[in-house]
């Protein structure tokens, strides 16, 4: 008989030659289990999608509790819809003032879609400026905004009149001219591998925009909803943006995203053209309302708190060993780097063999990501580190024949 795995490598289009393939057959809290019953500790989290872990009980009461009201219903934007509207309120009521007007996509590529689009609109300007390593997306606008040559090329020609500067570079700040729509940015860069912003860059950055009327863009789809220790990233580093996309841990693990800017400035979407954007399955009520029971979770525990100790306990219990050469965090996202990319290629075996998933960043291949559901407890940080730094003796094997 023909197995799922045999079926998945025929039917599934797949984005890489060399998938880790597991076949999982549940997930509850930060755990996987594959369909020998073996358990996995998620470090990943679905790549910061899953903050409250797998099948909180929340999220799943509210999925059902509209699944039997109703679903799709109507294109994007026709019809009132309760968690469309109570999601949007609660969004806004968690943002500063001039992010009050929600527009609802299914990801963050569309978000990015969508905040590009919105700018150029609004300003009636051309050029977008976007920083080298950035990742905001692989659809074409998103993917024009990438700051990684390798990933882009065989896709040209992408969007015209995009510049790139240096992500810390106060000099490059110089480039931003009147001539720009928006600066787009992550405030820490992720697939680069968790780079972190110099003090007072993001600031300058958002000066400078005020300065030539440039919109500010801040990408949050990947380091949003609790991950650094603030609902929204860009808390942290104490500048509003004109704009800011979401999607990942949004929806509590539904597909759901946004792009959010002040009523004033979303509204010329709806004019000249009207139908200036237009989606047919965002802001799905399904997905809205488990995206409700998240912020409501994120909002009233003390998980966001916590991230910022959690992730400490993880640099405290790992950074001295020796075959690790720098660890850059911020609250529960994290990376560690090994000397090469071979190494780190090698040690994310030997952790599925030993039951925990990590994965490699884009841009920085030598560097593994930690990014556990905020839900993990101390101890179970205690139980992963050990297991961390037992793997890390295994490098010292000359067999690395850990393949599944």
């Amino acid at each position: 008989m023909i197995t799922q795995r045999q079926l998945f490598f025929q039917h599934v289009a797949l984005p890489s030659v060399s998938p880790i393939g597991l076949e999982i057959e549940k997930a509850d809290g930060i755990y996987l289990y594959d369909i020998s019953g073996k358990s996995y500790m998620d470090l990943v989290s679905g790549v910061s999608v899953s903050n409250l872990g797998h099948r909180h009980p929340k999220i799943i009461k509210s999925i059902t509790e509209q699944l039997d009201k109703y679903m799709h219903l109507m294109v994007y934007g026709k019809y009132i819809q309760t968690p469309q509207v109570q999601l949007a309120k609660m969004l806004s009521d968690n943002l500063p003032e001039n992010l009050n007007s929600v527009y609802f996509v299914n990801s963050g590529s569309e978000a990015v879609e969508g905040a590009l689009k919105l700018a150029k609109r609004f300003t009636g300007r051309t050029e977008i400026i976007a920083f080298k390593n950035a990742y905001h997306g692989g659809t074409h606008g998103a993917l024009s905004v990438m700051g990684n040559e390798s990933l882009k090329n065989p896709f040209r020609p992408l969007l015209p009149d995009i510049s790139f500067l240096e992500f810390n570079n106060f000099n490059d700040l110089k480039k931003i001219t009147g001539k720009a729509a928006c600066v787009i940015v992550e405030t820490i860069q992720a697939e680069a591998g968790i780079i972190l912003p110099l003090a007072s860059f993001l600031s300058e950055l958002r000066e400078r925009c005020n300065q030539t009327g440039t919109l500010l863009i801040i990408d949050d789809i990947q380091m949003g909803f609790g991950r650094t220790g603030s609902l929204f990233s860009f808390e942290q580093f104490n500048i509003v943006p004109d704009i800011i996309t979401l999607a990942k841990a949004m929806g509590g693990g539904m597909p759901v995203g946004a792009f959010i800017s002040s009523k004033e400035i979303m509204s010329t979407l709806a004019h000249n053209p009207e139908l200036g954007h237009i989606t047919t399955f965002g802001g799905h009520p399904v997905c809205c309302a488990a995206a409700l029971a998240n912020l409501k979770v994120l909002s009233k525990e003390n998980l966001i708190e916590q991230a910022s100790s959690k992730g400490k306990l993880f640099y405290d219990l790992l950074y001295a060993h020796p075959k690790i050469r720098e660890i850059r965090y911020k609250g529960l996202m994290m990376a560690v780097e090994l000397d090469n990319k071979e190494q780190t290629d090698k040690l994310i075996r030997i952790f599925i063999k030993n039951g925990i998933i990590v994965d490699q960043f884009l841009f920085r291949p030598n560097a593994f990501r930690i990014a556990p559901p905020l839900i993990i407890t101390e101890e179970e940080i205690r139980k992963v580190c050990g297991i961390i730094l037992e793997s890390l003796k295994e490098l010292n094997y000359s067999d690395y024949n850990v393949l599944l």
